[in-house]
C-alpha cells in the first residue's frame, strides 16, 4: 500500500505496548503515530491525530476499551488486544476488525494485518472513485426489508446510529440501512448536514431553536419538536457553521 496506516496503541501496560510495537515493526505500512495508557489520553489523541487504526486493550483502570468507543465521535478501525476471551462477542458487536488474545502470536497478527490492509485499501479505492458529496436536493434510494424509499436529502431531518445500522428520519418514515454513520457523513454536504454528536447527524435547515446546554454543549430544537444535544466537542464548529 502506498499510504501509511496511521496507528495508535492504547494499553495501560507499557511492556504490552512495547511488545506490540516490536511485532508491528515487520509491517512497513503500519505507522505508529502515538500511544496512550488510559482512555482519556486516548480520546484526546484520537480526535487530534485522526488515526486509521487503533490497537485497543479492554481492561484498563477507571475506564475500559468499550468506554473509549462510547465516548469517541471519530471512530477508526479497531483491533482489540486483551488477555481475556469473554469480551469477544461484545467486541464484534462494536464493529471491531479483530480480537487478539495476549500473548499475541505473530501468525495471528499477520492475518489481522492482511484483513486491515484489505479493508482500508478498499475504502481508499472507493473514496478515490466516489462521486463525491451528494448535493442536498439529490434523491437517494433506501431499502429497509421489503420496503423501498426514494427520498430527497432535503426531506431528511435527522440520521442516527443504531448499533451497526443508520436510521433515516423523514416525514413519518424511519427506515434503517446497514451502514456506519461515519460513512454516511462522508457523502453529505457539510453546509447542510452537521454531526451533532456521536449518534446523530441533523439537517440544519430544520433547526427552529438553539440554546446553551450542559458543560459548554448546546441543545437544538427541530421544527417538528425533536430536541437533541450538540456535544461539547462539536459546539465550536456548530457555532461557526451557524454564525453564532
Amino acid at each position: 500500500m502506498s499510504k501509511k496506516i496511521k496507528t495508535i496503541l492504547v494499553d495501560d501496560e507499557r511492556l504490552a505496548r512495547q511488545e506490540l510495537k516490536y511485532l508491528l515493526q515487520d509491517y512497513q505500512d503500519i505507522q505508529i503515530i502515538d500511544e496512550a495508557e488510559n482512555v482519556d489520553d486516548a480520546i484526546e489523541k484520537i480526535h487530534r491525530l485522526q488515526p486509521d487504526l487503533i490497537f485497543l486493550d479492554i481492561e484498563m483502570p477507571e475506564k475500559n476499551g468499550f468506554d473509549l468507543l462510547d465516548e469517541l465521535e471519530f471512530i477508526p478501525k479497531i483491533v482489540f488486544v486483551t488477555a481475556y476471551n469473554q469480551y469477544a462477542i461484545q467486541a464484534f458487536e462494536s464493529e471491531a476488525m479483530d480480537y487478539l488474545l495476549k500473548p499475541m502470536k505473530a501468525e495471528r497478527l499477520a492475518r489481522t494485518i492482511e484483513k486491515i490492509r484489505a479493508e482500508i485499501q478498499q475504502a481508499r479505492i472507493s473514496e478515490a472513485v466516489s462521486e463525491g458529496r451528494l448535493p442536498p436536493d439529490k434523491r437517494i434510494f433506501l431499502k429497509d426489508g421489503d420496503k423501498c424509499y426514494f427520498v430527497r436529502l432535503t426531506e431528511i431531518y435527522m440520521i442516527e446510529s443504531v448499533g451497526n445500522y443508520c436510521r433515516f428520519h423523514f416525514g413519518n418514515n424511519r427506515p434503517m440501512i446497514h451502514r456506519s454513520l461515519n460513512k454516511i457523513q462522508e457523502r453529505l454536504d457539510p453546509n447542510t448536514f452537521f454531526r451533532a454528536n456521536r449518534q446523530q447527524i441533523i439537517n440544519t435547515e430544520y433547526i427552529a431553536e438553539i440554546d446553551s446546554y450542559y458543560k459548554g454543549g448546546m441543545k437544538v430544537v427541530l421544527n417538528n419538536g425533536i430536541e437533541l444535544e450538540i456535544s461539547t466537542r462539536n459546539s465550536v464548529a456548530f457555532k461557526d457553521m451557524m454564525g453564532i
